[in-house]
């Protein structure tokens, strides 16, 4: 057994959703003796830049929630703009990146997990992204922690997609078999100039919620599946590359899915690149 593996263990028989909704009843407090220490004390352990914030005053924010999801000032983050470009979702660093092998995407050395279980067990949906490109982008605690287009796209579908609570660090991802098709995950698949695209927001232990721009916070509402298209009834969630599509309330990873011969990732990027949201990754090849 592995190292990794090894000191991932303790987190099978503990109360992953109990800790983490705990988490989230801190986290949305408003009473100053909880939010105040905890908010100094985050931002201090994890080195948070508060000069990129649009607010800085700490004090100001009315929750450790508004605090964590706290919007940058304008141009903080610009959005590569050239036409055939893919750009980050988020901040963070790569933790895998490359081509789905069939139907397998890989999560770390020695570990693969399936598209399909991860976009919530449906093999048709999985389909369009078979022998297609995958990248997986970790957000640390220091990060910005919204979630923004990679292309322009129009959601045709979201699916909440119950499970466990890992945390998704490098040690847990080494170590947890089939990590991030097993954790609570909100899979949001969009019609975009490549076909279409998979942008899955994977929850983690003491993420105390996923939210999206059109359907408020999505996690935690149940302990079942459930899927929402998004028909042409309905009026359409239409996004620009670059624009904000979710958010983690307390954070965690994000994986995009694009289609076989859709995209070409910059050759540069490898494990534990770091990324800022907005920054060019790859390219479309489907031109």
């Amino acid at each position: 057994m592995s190292n990794d593996r090894l000191l991932s263990l303790w987190q099978y028989p503990i109360p992953q959703h109990l800790i983490s909704r705990l988490m989230g009843l801190v986290a949305n407090s408003e009473n100053p003796a909880i939010r105040d220490p905890f908010t100094r004390w985050f931002a201090n352990r994890y080195g948070v830049d508060m000069n990129e914030a649009a607010n800085p005053d700490l004090a100001s924010y009315r929750t450790f929630n508004e605090f964590f999801t706290r919007p940058l000032k304008p141009g903080a983050r610009p959005v590569d703009r050239d036409a055939h470009s893919i750009v980050s979702p988020a901040d963070g660093a790569i933790s895998e990146l490359g081509p789905i092998s069939d139907d397998a995407i890989l999560q770390a050395k020695g570990y693969s997990y399936s598209a399909t279980t991860l976009l919530g067990g449906d093999p048709a949906r999985a389909e369009a992204f078979r022998d297609g490109q995958f990248i997986t982008v970790y957000l640390s605690p220091k990060d910005y922690h919204r979630v923004h287009m990679p292309l322009a796209g129009t959601l045709r579908e979201m699916i909440y997609v119950p499970g466990r609570l890992f945390s998704v660090n490098t040690r847990t991802a080494n170590g947890v078999p089939g990590l991030f098709a097993r954790n609570e995950r909100v899979v949001c698949i969009f019609d975009t100039v490549a076909g279409p695209m998979a942008l899955v927001l994977v929850g983690a232990i003491v993420v105390a919620g996923i939210a999206t721009v059109w359907s408020g916070t999505v996690t935690p509402p149940h302990r079942r599946l459930e899927a929402t298209t998004f028909t042409s009834g309905v009026k359409p969630v239409a996004l620009d590359k670059g624009a904000e599509m979710g958010r983690f309330l307390v954070g965690s990873t994000a994986i995009v899915l694009l289609p076989k011969g859709a995209a070409q990732w910059d050759p540069a990027l490898r494990s534990g690149t770091p990324l800022r949201m907005g920054q060019r990754i790859g390219a479309l090849t489907n031109r």
